[in-house]
This record gives structure tokens, C-alpha cells and sequence, in this order.
């Protein structure tokens, strides 16, 4: 008998032993036992609590040190993603990072929703040795928590949406490598690296089984954008969509995620690895930690090679936003658009009549070359020629009677004099000409409707497609096709078609449009110098207007659908926040790739003209954006572009312009004689201009329609 009851003392005991080291309490309400997990990467507590409504869910697992991790699923069960913790840190003197993990798990509802709050602390390596057999060969230094704090976890009321408050402090003055808040390892433990695509605004957007950081579009080290410089992101999300339901992780780019007293502050900085190549892991990454690469530097280091210097009680911050949308990436995208709408656009430099003032005096100035007409100089091959800028009539009849619009006029009569310009000029000579150019389209139009790209014949520009080759490889092969290769033609065949009324033109023109409704992705545009795949801003605002020219020739809806389609892929390459230091708010990305592999860097720039160009096209042919898709605010967003490219416009006494690859026009900028016009690029990491400058027409021209819009 007494041994017996030894022998259950002895079990009691070892029991009461195995609770204490695993740290299980006391069972909680909702806290369900017997969830099997699906990720098989950590330990299991054998607990879990479950946020859950009609259109997403959140299930948080204990493990054996504490709370948590968690799983992403749809309503069906389809996993999406493992947040693979609530935070964690790496210190500089010690090799083992430590999750935070939390002792107990609370409940609350508010009118933002239901919500979990962990009270959470980073792992203690010290402890977890104690008593082991390594306690004796190895001992860390550090003997409490480095960090301490909160982490909510909000289910938003009848939305796929659940949203992130992270609110820590160091406990002790560390060096850290890193301090991880959200860090979601898409696909983990269900679809692994399959994607339909994802999206990485401003910076990346592979499709398939395409690589992000990939070396499609770029060449090393500009390929590698993992951890980007924070200013190069658009809009302050990440997305990934398998089968028809996609995935987004978004933050506030300007939240001051940590500083100390007057040192410097540092916001979330995203990571970005689909597949994920950073944890060499079968699935996708999309996390945000601290310090951030807003020194260009210290990009895509996941580990900072230069530690973050944290002091005792400061506190790290993180908000962020995970939601399931249906479709792809871009879907993903235009729901985080929906719900916090496109930003107010800055006010421009000047009002609209100063800027329009400013520029029609330029024209009588420093833009008007006696004996030539209006234009710039910069090559010396420039030829300036007898033009009348098409807005420039408006101008004067809106301001007749000024000393300026007298001394215009006399100007643009003699360059209308040099070109023999009449308004009731012959136009059989214009037919004629439209009637070559299409039966040449159709002769070349191949029988399912696309059109091939043609590097050294018709879409020959400059030398970069030769240069590249030579030295690197090509950046498209002949033959080949992509979206702004067919849908130009089809779009000068719908032209052709409505001014001639000639049947052949139009059907010529649907089979290029049937073409490419396959198409997802804009490609092509910009073709004389970069990658023919990369995704492209231009050709975006080039199907938008082709689809919705097409939907009133032949009134087929779907052509609409693709045209809003369409337009909305402008929105990623859009900067739809600016922070603090640098005015970007709606500078735009040309395309998602370099120039000839090495000579521009378009993640880092951005080009104003040509969504400038799309704009003014549309507002050209009548085509209202805001009235065709009404769940955007497209004239909030042209009011944005146009009012960002009067900010772009020079006047030499800023000093904020150098050239590129015409060094000799510095001397020419000094003087002022390109005073009012717009550089190529802007920097969006220094905030400067450089490269050609471009004659303000665009700007003009899109200034008359943001106003008349308004009427």
C-alpha cells in the first residue's frame, strides 16, 4: 500500500512538473482543446480560440511557451496564410531570435469587432535552457524579456478583415537586427508557392510562376527588391491571390513604428518574397519589420547589418490590415482602395490660372525661338518647328484683350502662316493617308488578331534594344506579342473605322480586342527601351481607352468591363501616399522595370507624362472615367496626377534638376531656357528631377479638363 501511494505522489509530482515547464493555465472561455493545426513548422499547446465570421477566419494557436501563432482561412476552410507569430526579435548578441508569446489569451467587442488581446513578451532563451542539458555548456546574458506589450488582433464586423495593434516596449538598452511584427507566410501548409500572381505596388507584380525580385525586368543588384527602400512603394500593401481568392497585407507607411528622444525615426518597412526565397521556404512571404531601408544603403537586408539601438522603455508600434478579397491581386488592391479611398490630392504649386498664366508666358519668352516657333533645344540634332500647341487657342479667346494673349496671337498667326494652317483645309489628303495606314495594319495583322513586335522595323525608336543585346541580352524577342503591341493598332483601326465608316477596319480591329481579353497584366509600353513583359503604365491607359473605344463601336459589355479593368491597373503603379520629407502624392511609376538592364531605374523614378497622356487621350475623345466607373473617384485621382506634374514644373532657380544623358543642357537650364516645363523623372528616394525636359502642353491640356469636369 505504501508504495503504491508513493508511486502516485511520485506521478502527481512529475505532473504538477510537466504544467509548470509548459506554462498551461487554467482553461479560458473559448478556448477550445483538439483543433489540429494544419502548420507542422512549431509546437502545440493543444489550444486554440477562433475569430470567425461569414467571410474570413482567424484561428490562434497556444504554443508550448505561450500564445501564439496563427491560421487564415476562407469560409470554406482554404487555408491562405500562417502569421507565423505575434512578434519577434533578434538581438545582436545572441543567435537565437525569441517570438513574443503570450501567457493568456483575452476577449473583447467594441464597435470595431471582436478581438483578441495578448499580453505578450519576447522568450527568455535562458530560461528555456534551464534545467536541460545544455544549461551546462550554454548560458545567454540576458535574463528578462527584451521586449514587453500588447498585440491585438481585431475581427472587423461583417468584413474579410482583420486588423493588427501591436504596442511594445524594451524592457533594457539592446542592439536588435530586427523586431518583426506581422509576418505572414502565404500558402504555408496548403498551396505552398502557387499563385495565380502578386502584387507589390510601385515595386513588383509577377504572375504564374514568375519570381518577385527576379531578374525578368532587371539586372542585378536592382533586381533584388525584397526589402525596398520604403518610398518606392505606391501604396502601402502587399498582395497574393491562388485559385481566385486573394490575400493583402497593408499598413500605415507614415506611422512612426519606433524612435528614440531625437535620434531618427523609422517607419514599417515591407517584405516582399514570392516564393519565398528569404526563408528559402515552400511558400510566400509578406511581413513588416523594424529598422527600416529608408537609406537605399540598406535595402533587402532581413537582418540589419547596422543594428537598431533600442533604450529602455521605448516603445515599437505597429498597425496593420490582412483581408481575403475574391480574384486576384488586383482585386486585393482596389478593395483596400475602396474602403479608405483615394487620398486628397496636394494643392498645386500655383492655382490653375497662375499656372496658366506662368506657362503661356513662357511661350512668349523663353520658348519662343524668333524665326523657328515654340519648343526646347536639347540636341543638337532639335529641330524646333511651327507648331500651334493645340490649347493655345482656348488661352487666348479666354484671355483676349491681355498684352499677352496680343503678343501670343501674333505668334502663333506666323507659325500658322509657315504651314499654310486653314480651317477649311482638304481632308481627302488625311483619308487617303488613314486608308494606307489601315489596309498596312491589316496586312500585317496576323489571322488570331494579334500584331508582332518588331524590334528593328516598326518599333524601331533608338539604339537601347541593340545596346542591350550586345552587352547583356535582348529585352524582348521579334515576333513576340504583349498587350500595347495589339492594342495600338486596334485602336488606330477604330479610328480609322469611324472616320471612314469602312466595316473591314472595325472587324479587324475585334479580333485584336478578342485577342487580348485573355490579358491580365499591362505589358509593352515603353517597348524602345525596356523589358517587352515588364508591367507597364502606359500600355494600362492604352487598353483602357482601345476597350472603351471598342465598347462604343461595337457595344459589347465586356469591352467596357475590360476598359474599367483597365484603367484601374494605373492604380499600382500610382504613389497613393507621401511621407513626410518628400512631396510624391501621385507621382506615377512608368513601368516596373530598368531601361537597357542598367541605365534607369524606374521602381526608384517616376514619370509624369505618360499618365498625363492617358488622361488628356481620354479627355480628348469624351471618355469621362468617373462616369464609367463610378466606385472610384477618378476625378479626385486626375485632379491628383495633374496637380502633382504642376509641382514637377521647373523654374531653374530651385536648383532641384541635373541632367542625364545629355550633360551639355545644364548650361541652358541655368539660364532658365527650359523654365516651365517638366523633367522626365523624379527620384522618389532624394525627392530630385533630373533627365530631359518635356514641354508643358500635357499639363495644359489636362489643367482645361480637371476644370471643365467640375462644371
Amino acid at each position: 500500500m505504501k508504495n503504491k501511494l508513493f508511486l502516485l505522489f511520485g506521478l502527481l509530482c512529475f505532473s504538477l512538473l510537466i504544467n509548470s515547464a509548459t506554462a498551461q493555465p487554467a482553461d479560458q472561455p473559448g478556448v477550445q482543446k483538439g483543433v489540429k493545426p494544419n502548420y507542422k513548422r512549431t509546437n502545440y499547446a493543444n489550444q486554440s480560440v477562433l475569430l470567425k465570421n461569414d467571410k474570413i477566419q482567424l484561428q490562434v494557436f497556444r504554443r508550448i511557451g505561450g500564445w501564439g501563432w496563427g491560421e487564415i482561412s476562407t469560409p470554406s476552410g482554404k487555408l491562405m496564410a500562417v502569421l507565423d507569430h505575434l512578434g519577434e526579435i533578434m538581438l545582436r548578441d545572441q543567435d537565437i531570435p525569441m517570438r513574443f508569446e503570450a501567457e493568456q489569451v483575452t476577449r473583447k467587442t467594441d464597435e470595431k469587432g471582436e478581438s483578441l488581446v495578448f499580453s505578450v513578451k519576447s522568450v527568455v532563451a535562458r530560461n528555456n535552457l534551464k534545467g536541460t542539458s545544455f544549461e551546462e555548456w550554454m548560458s545567454y546574458p540576458y535574463t528578462e524579456s527584451a521586449i514587453t506589450g500588447e498585440v491585438i488582433l481585431t475581427l472587423a464586423k461583417d468584413q474579410p478583415l482583420i486588423y493588427l495593434q501591436y504596442r511594445l516596449k524594451a524592457t533594457g538598452n539592446y542592439y536588435a537586427r530586427y523586431i518583426r511584427g506581422p509576418w505572414l507566410k502565404v500558402g504555408e501548409a496548403s498551396f505552398g508557392t502557387q499563385k495565380d500572381d502578386s502584387m507589390f505596388p510601385g515595386v513588383d507584380w509577377p504572375i504564374g510562376d514568375e519570381w518577385s525580385s527576379g531578374i525578368d525586368w532587371f539586372k542585378d543588384p536592382w533586381a533584388l527588391r525584397s526589402v525596398p527602400h520604403p518610398y518606392k512603394v505606391t501604396a502601402p500593401l502587399m498582395a497574393l491571390s491562388h485559385e481566385g481568392t486573394g490575400i493583402g497585407l497593408a499598413w500605415n507607411p507614415n506611422q512612426v513604428a519606433t524612435r528614440w528622444f531625437n535620434y531618427r525615426a523609422h517607419r514599417p518597412q515591407p517584405v516582399f518574397a514570392t516564393p519565398n526565397f528569404i526563408d528559402r521556404m515552400n511558400n510566400n512571404l509578406m511581413g513588416l519589420m523594424i529598422p527600416d531601408a529608408s537609406i537605399e544603403g540598406f535595402e533587402n537586408e532581413v537582418v540589419a547589418s547596422q543594428p537598431l539601438e533600442l533604450k529602455i522603455g521605448q516603445m515599437i508600434h505597429f498597425d496593420a490590415e490582412i483581408w481575403l478579397s475574391e480574384g486576384s491581386s488586383m482585386d486585393v488592391m482596389l478593395d483596400w482602395v475602396k474602403r479608405h479611398g483615394l487620398p486628397e490630392p496636394s494643392a498645386p504649386k500655383w492655382s490653375y490660372t497662375e499656372t496658366l498664366d506662368r506657362i503661356a508666358n513662357a511661350f512668349n519668352t523663353n520658348l519662343w525661338h524668333e524665326g523657328e516657333g515654340f519648343g526646347i533645344k536639347q540636341r543638337p540634332e532639335n529641330k524646333i518647328r511651327p507648331g500651334v500647341p493645340s490649347w493655345l487657342d482656348r488661352y487666348l479667346k479666354e484671355n483676349k484683350g491681355t498684352r499677352l494673349a496680343k503678343e501670343l496671337q501674333k505668334k502663333v498667326d506666323w507659325c500658322r502662316a509657315q504651314t499654310g494652317f486653314s480651317p477649311n483645309r482638304n481632308i481627302s489628303v488625311d483619308v487617303a493617308n488613314l486608308l494606307k495606314k489601315g489596309d498596312e495594319l491589316i496586312r500585317i495583322q496576323r489571322d488570331n488578331g494579334s500584331f508582332y513586335f518588331d524590334p528593328d522595323g516598326r518599333h524601331y525608336r533608338k539604339d537601347d534594344f541593340k545596346i542591350a543585346t550586345s552587352f547583356i541580352e535582348p529585352m524582348g524577342h521579334a515576333f513576340d506579342d504583349a498587350l500595347d503591341i495589339v492594342i495600338l493598332p486596334a485602336l488606330d483601326l477604330l479610328d480609322i473605322a469611324r472616320e471612314t465608316g469602312i466595316q473591314k477596319y472595325a472587324d479587324a480591329a475585334q479580333k485584336s480586342l478578342e485577342y487580348c481579353m485573355k490579358m491580365d497584366r499591362p505589358e509593352g509600353g515603353d517597348f524602345w527601351e525596356t523589358p517587352l513583359h515588364a508591367p507597364n503604365l502606359l500600355a494600362a491607359g492604352h487598353a483602357a481607352v482601345a476597350y472603351y473605344e471598342g465598347y462604343k463601336t461595337f457595344g459589347d459589355q465586356r469591352y467596357q468591363e475590360r476598359a474599367v479593368y483597365w484603367i484601374r491597373t494605373i492604380l499600382p503603379f500610382t504613389h497613393l501616399w507621401e511621407p513626410d520629407d518628400i512631396e510624391m502624392i501621385y507621382n506615377t511609376k512608368p513601368v516596373l522595370s530598368s531601361s537597357d538592364w542598367y541605365f534607369a531605374n524606374w521602381v526608384r523614378d517616376h514619370v509624369q507624362w505618360e499618365v498625363l497622356s492617358v488622361f488628356s487621350s481620354s479627355a480628348s475623345r469624351g471618355i469621362r472615367w468617373d462616369k464609367i466607373d463610378p466606385e472610384i473617384d477618378w476625378k479626385r485621382f486626375h485632379e491628383g496626377i495633374t496637380n502633382a506634374a504642376i509641382r514637377w514644373i521647373n523654374v531653374h532657380t530651385d536648383n532641384n534638376w541635373r541632367p542625364h544623358n545629355i550633360p551639355s543642357t545644364y548650361e541652358s537650364y541655368l539660364k532658365g531656357d527650359f523654365d516651365y516645363c517638366y523633367p522626365d523623372t523624379h527620384n522618389s528616394t532624394t525627392g530630385n528631377y533630373g533627365g530631359m525636359f518635356i514641354m508643358p502642353d500635357p499639363i495644359v491640356v489636362n489643367i482645361y479638363s480637371v476644370i471643365d469636369n467640375k462644371k
